[in-house]
């Protein structure tokens, strides 16, 4: 039996190797028939073997039948309840041995650039590289719809210890700080793009063997 691959939050990035997942309404919309094929978000489409799937309520897989997880710049918009519920689930998609990577913005690191920029504006880039600050409400149904529906705000941000702790409670094993492309499992260079990795926070992890 081959190795099965999936990666969650996988936005645009669906590389053939990989089962890929995203939560996005957009992507939902997308799928509509007829009116569906005439909407286009940002110029760009999902690709067509992308699935609609949720980590927090649960991945349509098969309990411990996944060799390898992936998600890239997802956890940190979940609210601290849902990230535990989608570690949970997590844990419980991967087979005995199972490899999990992630990578997100890494809280530690922004905070000491902030503390270190002597730039009266220092606290809005901090604002906004964390996506914290709001620089305008948002006016009109559309935006308003898009402000309530849309998951590009930052909910809680990690820093290793924190997030390794939290994966520990989950029962992952083995957790260490993650660099991009440093991985055993050769399958994960097919989906880690160094632009996502750079100034952020790694971490790879397993379910106990």
């Amino acid at each position: 039996m081959s190795a099965r691959h999936v990666q969650f939050g996988c936005g645009l990035s669906a590389p053939a190797g990989w089962v890929n997942y995203d939560a996005s309404p957009t992507l939902r919309f997308e799928r509509l028939p007829l009116i569906g094929r005439l909407y286009t978000r940002n110029g760009a489409r999902f690709p067509a073997p992308v699935r609609y799937g949720d980590i927090v309520k649960g991945l349509p897989e098969r309990p411990g039948s996944v060799d390898a997880l992936y998600s890239s710049h997802v956890l940190e918009h979940l609210s601290l309840e849902d990230l535990r519920r989608a570690l949970r689930n997590a844990h419980a998609l991967l087979k005995p041995g199972g490899i999990f990577r992630s990578v997100l913005p890494d809280m530690e690191f922004e905070a000491r650039r902030y503390l270190n920029d002597p730039a009266e504006d220092a606290v809005s880039r901090f604002m906004e590289v964390t996506c914290f600050g709001v620089r305008s409400r948002p006016r009109g149904l559309g935006a308003i719809t898009a402000s309530l529906f849309g998951n590009s705000r930052h909910l809680w941000m990690w820093d290793y210890k924190a997030l390794a702790g939290e994966l520990a409670d989950a029962g992952f094993v083995e957790i260490r700080r993650a660099e991009f492309g440093d991985a055993d499992l050769t399958a994960y260079s097919e989906v880690e793009d160094l632009s996502r990795w750079t100034n952020c926070l790694g971490i790879e992890c397993r379910r106990p063997r």
